[in-house]
């Protein structure tokens, strides 16, 4: 824990880093391989839609000795139609039995009655999922669009659509893991799903920020291509990345792997499992697939060609002359705030440089320099 501890403070101080941008390619190729995955499961399986969005009776008993197991039992032979259970914190029991009308509704009622006492039942219409459906498909809409403009207007086009891209990326994996673990769809879910949307894009943010500030007149320097600034913003902000999903995915972890598998609290799965994996997800993205986008993006620009391809020429020019990787990083002639002069280049893992001048004043009883 220690190393990582100190690992995690050189990364923040700059000391180290790693060439995400530069292994973009793996990058993107697992997430194709995990979308696919996930496509593939939600056209196979399909969702396991929950009684709101199908229809059908909800029958809420007292106190019972019956198990989970039983209760489905009785329910579905009563029914035959699957049926599922969820056991309550009063230690009575929730069976939901999907696609049945009033009329049979009565007699499942009257069946299950034999071996527990029924304390409500309620039917509930498919009309109310579908409305529920659409309104969750209407709100998705309009903040996709609204996220957009918004990134296009605070930081450029690019970035909004690499954060798009990141984001339906986020909502595909999480809507694939439902359809492969066969969880229940319910209004839980739905909000979950929305909920994740914010948590999606808030280190995509945390990173374009960074990468807004360290890129300002770019062109003026011939040290660094877009792409290796662009790495620098992840290794920049990656322990505050790592940190906040940690501290995010915690209580959802408690409330998925305890509350709903160990204390047999089913119906919190409907909304930690979408908290869980988009939280997840969307750390992922915002490190292995935003950021690396916008620099594919950007890299296609005549101008960050050039730059490229003067950076890399004053590199091979510095290599002939028997110059290290760190002199032909150096720009005396046009020296840059924003990018100090003691930073090792991107993707480089190691110990920098600090320059012999911080060491000068040290000792005297005043401290200044002379």
């Amino acid at each position: 824990m220690s190393k990582l501890g100190n690992l995690g403070a050189r990364l923040y101080r700059g000391e180290v880093g790693y060439d995400f941008v530069g292994k973009r390619k793996i990058w993107y190729g697992i997430s194709i391989l995990i979308t696919i995955t996930a496509i593939v499961g939600l056209a196979v399986r399909g969702l396991n839609m929950g009684i709101e969005f199908e229809g059908g009776a909800v029958f809420n008993t007292a106190k019972t000795s019956v198990s989970v197991a039983q209760a489905e039992r009785y329910a579905e032979d009563a029914s035959g139609h699957d049926a599922v259970v969820q056991e309550l914190g009063s230690g009575g029991l929730r069976i939901q039995v999907a696609g049945v009308d009033t009329a049979k509704s009565d007699e499942i009622k009257a069946d299950l009655s034999k071996n527990m006492e029924i304390k409500s039942t309620d039917l509930v219409g498919p009309s109310w999922g579908e409305q529920i459906s659409k309104k969750a498909w209407t709100g998705l809409i309009i903040f996709m669009v609204l996220v957009v403009i918004y990134l296009a207007i605070a930081f450029e086009w690019r970035m909004a659509l690499a954060a798009l891209i990141a984001l339906v990326h986020d909502i595909t994996i999480t809507v694939g893991v439902y359809a492969l673990v066969g969880f229940e769809v319910t209004q839980g879910t739905i909000i979950g799903l929305l909920t994740i949307l914010g948590y999606s894009l808030y280190d995509t943010v945390v990173v374009f920020d960074s990468l807004k500030e360290q890129s300002k007149d770019i062109t003026k320097q011939t040290r660094w291509t877009y792409s290796e600034i662009a790495n620098r913003s992840i290794n920049g902000t990656l322990v505050r990345s790592i940190n906040t999903t940690v501290v995010a995915l915690l209580p959802v972890a408690g409330l998925l792997f305890i509350g709903g598998g160990f204390l047999g609290a089913g119906m919190l799965n409907d909304i930690s499992l979408s908290l869980f994996v988009g939280l997840a997800a969307g750390a992922y993205s915002s490190i292995f697939i935003a950021t690396p986008l916008v620099a594919d993006f950007k890299e296609t620009e005549p101008q960050m060609k050039a730059l490229k391809k003067r950076v890399l020429a004053k590199r091979a020019a510095a290599a002939a002359k028997g110059e290290s990787a760190e002199s032909a990083t150096q720009d005396d002639e046009e020296p840059q705030d924003d990018l100090p002069e003691d930073a090792a280049p991107a993707g480089v893992v190691g110990p920098r440089t600090q320059p012999a001048s911080r060491g000068r004043g040290r000792g005297r009883p005043s401290g200044k320099r002379r």
